[in-house]
């Protein structure tokens, strides 16, 4: 079965009321929906962009917390736009108030408009010190029409334990929202990213947020959307399905096929999903002491 992806590049600029975001995701959606696409990802932390007619000046964690407010307009609109253009549609994420706590949670919506939720389960310093979120504890495996997918937010498909688990339940595509400000910081991404693909033989896209806003950490974004596959002959050269212009405003689009991925997995050129000595890995590590003391010059 092949599955077409669209990742969005997403341009964060300023604002001046939910209007503003609403009409920029109903025209970027619109743009994603004439590919005819299965699958819809937007970035990480989209909805930030409320941020830039929120008061952050004095106190960028209460600021965030306000954004919690638009919780219902927001899965109003993306469930709204998934019926409309009949399309799964990982709707980024967005910070989320619950028993108190801040979560930064990815809202994905079915052709239907069924909301289904999975919160970011590692944090980043910024996330910790910053906007005092709180971290996620539950992986999900989502069982579409187009093939069982899962949800990494970023710096979690850092932890390749993450993806394994996942891939190791019957995911056949890694979604990753992502937003992240410099170079070295997209690069931690989209290495993982890839490595998280060859590992586990299994398709990856990222979304990553461009632009910039004038509020305390994300002033600048850097960023390059793409669609990732295994290393092996039946996929695309170098592993990569598509790949959008770093830090423009686009959609990046690709097909995949989920049936060449089962095949691969077993009969591919090596097969580390299925390699995996399981037995192994229950033994301690054992420490080896090989000191030789100061060297003599």
């Amino acid at each position: 079965m092949k599955v077409r992806i669209a990742a969005v590049q997403y341009l964060l600029r300023s604002i001046s009321d939910w209007d503003g975001f609403e009409n920029q995701v109903r025209f970027t959606l619109k743009a994603a929906a004439e590919y005819k696409p299965n699958f819809v990802m937007l970035p990480e932390i989209i909805t930030s962009q409320l941020l830039s007619f929120l008061d952050t000046d004095n106190d960028i964690k209460s600021a965030v917390r306000r954004m919690h407010d638009y919780t219902p307009r927001y899965q109003d609109l993306m469930a709204e736009l998934a019926k409309k253009y009949n399309f799964y549609l990982i709707a980024g994420t967005h910070p989320n108030l619950r028993d108190g706590l801040l979560y930064n949670t990815a809202f994905m919506f079915s052709p239907n408009g069924e909301m289904f939720t999975q919160d970011k389960i590692h944090r980043t310093r910024w996330e910790k010190d910053k906007w005092d979120t709180a971290a996620g504890n539950k992986l999900h495996l989502f069982q579409t029409d187009y093939g069982a997918i899962s949800i990494l937010i970023c710096y979690d498909i850092e932890f390749p334990e993450l993806a394994r688990q996942v891939c190791e339940a019957g995911a056949d595509i890694l979604f990753v929202p992502s937003s992240t400000d410099d170079r070295q910081g997209y690069l931690r991404v989209r290495y993982c990213a890839h490595a998280r693909a060859i590992e586990n033989q299994v398709y990856v896209a990222v979304a990553s947020t461009v632009g910039n806003l004038p509020v305390e950490g994300l002033g600048l974004n850097y960023g390059q959307s793409s669609i990732m596959t295994p290393s092996d002959f039946p996929f695309s050269r170098d592993g990569i399905a598509a790949e959008g212009e770093i830090n423009l405003e686009q959609v990046v689009i690709a097909d995949v096929d989920l049936d060449i991925l089962a095949q691969n997995r077993i009969n591919g050129t090596t097969i580390p999903l299925y390699d995996k000595r399981r037995e192994v890995y229950q033994n301690p590590v054992e420490i080896v002491t090989s000191l030789c003391g100061p060297r003599k010059l």
